[in-house]
């Protein structure tokens, strides 16, 4: 246990939540994050394959003209990709956060602890055997496989000699994503449904519509609300469980509840934008880095840096070789490889 965490136990009954956290760095990261973001909205509607003009923007989304081109463009295409990001960005982020502070593993993410290709081979099975399924039973079967793809990543890993560590978490959760990929690459040959699950492979918010981001606007809202409202708990089990349970938390039901809000928070996002990985892994570092160890300022400003990570980060896929499109998922971990390698290498000297 770390002397942080002794000083954290010994002051329990005085003062429990007196630890290292930095307000005012959070309400910057919130206030400028905001408005980086709705920056970065009206330059992501703005620049794609066709350029538009700030002034054609702002009357396309306040005084919309169905019969010219530019507003379907703005209203029909941009609008719902870019808000989708935003979701997105934000899902996976504040599920990686809550990850990482439930279990202590400085590794935790949806993608590479197995979520992101358990929620993609149950939809590819949906795809193969349901054909035309509506989208709110995919999101409903990708909580059922993020679920599952959990499950299975902490079951393998604990089957190892010395118990779970985060680095047996993570290359179990590497092997069962690969073993799920190549079934879901199977299915997709066999049934001749490559083109619907292309999208999977490559990750990106391209051809998000209104009526997805409806149907998943409600579970995501619900999910980080609720995590919010455990964000004190959370904070508690980052310190350790004995920790956590000598201050009166119930941790089971804190673990169970914070692992259903990372599963509707890993499958609404994998079942609109496909296996983009690693932002659940670099913003609550990040986020941590920032404002401190108080979750009560992580989950809401990694909700914020994640939708900047992937607003931006699909503005780029665009602007790299136009009008062509990088994927989404090959230029976050152009970022996230790195940041990966670095965590993996200190965690096994710290072992």
């Amino acid at each position: 246990m770390s002397q942080h965490a002794h000083s954290m136990q010994k002051g329990a009954t005085t003062n429990p939540v007196t630890f290292r956290t930095r307000p005012w760095a959070a309400t910057l990261i919130l206030t400028s994050g905001v408005l980086a973001l709705i920056l970065g909205m009206f330059l992501s509607v703005s620049f794609g394959a066709a350029d538009i003009h700030f002034s054609v923007v702002w009357d396309a989304i306040f005084h919309f003209n169905p019969d010219l081109t530019q507003h379907q463009i703005i209203q029909e295409i941009r609008l719902p990709r870019l808000l989708g990001g935003a979701m997105v960005g934000a899902s996976f982020a504040v599920a990686g956060a809550i990850m990482q502070g439930m279990t202590r593993n400085p590794l935790a993410d949806s993608g590479l602890l197995g979520l992101n290709a358990g929620a993609g081979f149950v939809l590819a099975l949906c795809f193969a055997f349901f054909p035309g399924l509506p989208f709110m039973y995919l999101i409903l079967y990708g909580f059922l496989g993020a679920g599952v793809g959990a499950g299975l990543v902490y079951g393998i890993g604990s089957l190892a000699k010395g118990g779970l560590t985060p680095v047996r978490l993570v290359l179990a959760g590497a092997a069962l994503s690969a073993l799920l990929s190549a079934l879901s690459e199977g299915i997709a040959l066999y049934f001749k449904i490559g083109q619907d699950l292309a999208f999977w492979y490559a990750g990106g918010v391209a051809g998000t519509k209104w009526f997805q981001l409806k149907i998943m606007f409600p579970w995501i809202l619900v999910a980080i609300l609720g995590a919010i409202a455990l964000s004190r708990s959370i904070t508690m089990l980052s310190l350790g469980e004995d920790i956590a349970k000598g201050l009166g938390q119930r941790t089971v039901l804190v673990k169970f509840l914070g692992m259903i809000i990372v599963l509707i928070l890993a499958g609404s996002a994998v079942s609109v934008v496909g296996a983009v990985g690693f932002v659940g892994l670099i913003i609550p570092h990040l986020t941590r880095y920032l404002v401190g160890v108080d979750y009560r300022w992580i989950i809401p400003c990694s909700a914020v840096l994640g939708s900047l990570l992937v607003v931006f980060a699909d503005l780029a896929a665009r602007m790299v070789n136009p009008p062509f499109e990088t994927p989404l998922g090959a230029l976050i971990a152009l970022i996230g490889v790195p940041f990966f390698l670095y965590l993996a290498r200190k965690e096994r000297r710290e072992m």
